[in-house]
């Protein structure tokens, strides 16, 4: 009763420390850094050597390590130097900054008088660097330039706060530490790299998984060609139930580094896999005569080499069992995890087991998902289609219509889907603040487009 206890006890504090490290960041995982209220959005590894360059200066991250997600820091004067400095944010700090924005309204006062010649400011670029010397921080600074303004008493409420908005980015810079998940990866790439992941944005990415009807237990075929996304999404929603295959044609695997940023765990690490095209299109090698005799002739060999193969599990060499960060370096933290655990880490993108591809086989993928802006969108689908079982949904995103045009037509020729639909997603972004709630001035033109159906039994379709 005893070792029971003591194995609950021991799950207990395992699923206590999952919880834990999605709220708290630890030394060797992948943060997503908003800077001023997404000025600059960065993605980085925790290290203590890693370095964050705001202006001209690098700063070091590792104030950060072991910070809850969604914490606040401000540059501020150290004993080495200015330095990163978590912000402890007061209910009162809250109810000022509402109360700023309430307070910002229809007013008497305007900006026709105010003349912006650069003569208003009397505090120079000396007095700055004597303050900074002296060890005054941002916000002191900000305030000292704001005491030096000539018009500042004059301006209406809402310039008054972007005059001090726009001191303190440059003067006192604030980060905000962010977890790396779906959304935000999406968000992050469309704004900075958005050919890198084929120009896919967020709400595309929302119709892809809703289309792909992507839930637990389920196993995803993705031909994955813009960086992983996909494949982290999709993961992701799966919550480590399921599986999610990643396929390719030739020997050579489509890069999945996007997936590596959202800091997954061992469970769902082992979900992800690959598996080429041509492997999956392979039959089943062997009898099932021929089997039967192999197991009854090794079922005595089997019984003594069980306890050489619970031997043979424990790893020898600790040391290859670690994970490598971006930079190639080996992570610390994945070095005490493998050490605590006592087995290898589960890489993602390992090729798929066996049993499993012989039930994807025999039974087929419980849906499909192709975003492959570089080749033809029609001689990709008519080779994964076969292996998506019947009834089973599929969605193709392409950045243009015509492509998704083609697979459409050929489809409805060849009798191999129904319900099929070709949707342009569409968004607009509103900035909701009082007094000026209007939609944003510059916005994404295009979404690309996705084509969606489900797959049918055709006489025409080539068997499994």
């Amino acid at each position: 009763m005893s070792i029971i206890q003591q194995e609950n006890n021991n799950n207990n504090s395992s699923e206590n420390q999952n919880q834990n490290s999605r709220r708290i960041t630890w030394e060797g995982c992948s943060v997503l850094l908003d800077i001023n209220d997404g000025d600059r959005l960065v993605f980085s590894r925790l290290t203590a050597g890693s370095v964050l360059k705001i202006g001209n200066k690098n700063y070091s991250l590792q104030p950060l390590i072991g910070s809850p997600f969604g914490s606040l820091f401000q540059v501020e004067n150290g004993i080495n130097g200015p330095c990163l400095s978590q912000v402890k944010l007061t209910p009162e700090a809250n109810n000022t900054e509402d109360n700023k924005e309430c307070d910002i309204k229809d007013e008497p006062r305007d900006n026709r008088a105010l003349i912006d010649n650069n003569t208003a400011q009397t505090l120079t670029g000396e007095d700055i660097e004597g303050l900074r010397r002296q060890g005054a921080s941002g916000n002191e600074i900000v305030e000292a330039l704001i005491a030096n303004s000539a018009t500042f008493e004059n301006k209406t409420s809402f310039s008054q706060e972007k005059y001090r908005l726009k001191k303190q980015k440059k003067y006192a810079p604030k980060v905000l530490l962010r977890r790396p998940f779906t959304r935000s990866i999406c968000d992050t790439y469309f704004k900075k790299y958005p050919a890198r992941t084929g120009f896919l944005r967020v709400d595309t990415l929302s119709l892809l998984l809703s289309f792909a009807n992507v839930t637990a237990h389920s196993d995803v075929l993705v031909v994955d060609m813009i960086g992983g996304i996909i494949t982290g999404a999709v993961a992701e929603r799966l919550g480590g139930t399921g599986y999610v295959c990643n396929t390719y044609r030739g020997d050579s695997p489509h890069s999945i580094e996007i997936v590596r940023i959202f800091n997954f765990g061992d469970e769902i690490n082992k979900r992800i896999v690959r598996l080429p095209l041509a492997e999956l299109s392979a039959p089943q090698n062997g009898n099932s005569k021929e089997n039967e005799g192999l197991e009854a002739a090794s079922t005595v060999d089997n019984l003594s080499d069980q306890f050489d193969e619970s031997l043979s599990s424990v790893p020898v060499n600790m040391d290859e069992t670690t994970l490598l960060s971006e930079d190639g370096k080996p992570s610390t933290e994945s070095q005490k995890a493998v050490a605590s655990k006592g087995h290898k880490a589960a890489q993602p993108g390992e090729k798929a087991p066996e049993d499993a591809v012989k039930m994807w086989k025999e039974n087929g993928f419980t849906s499909l998902i192709i975003t492959a802006p570089d080749v033809d969108a029609w001689s990709i689908l008519k080779e994964v289609l076969p292996f998506l079982s019947f009834s089973a949904p599929f969605v193709i995103y392409h950045q243009y219509l015509q492509p998704l045009a083609t697979c459409m037509h050929n489809l409805q020729v060849e009798k191999m889907a129904i319900g099929m639909q070709i949707t342009e997603p569409w968004l607009r972004e509103y900035q909701v603040l009082p007094s000026r709630t209007h939609p944003h001035m510059q916005m994404s033109a295009c979404g690309g487009y996705v084509l969606s159906g489900t797959k049918i039994y055709s006489d025409n379709q080539l068997n499994k």
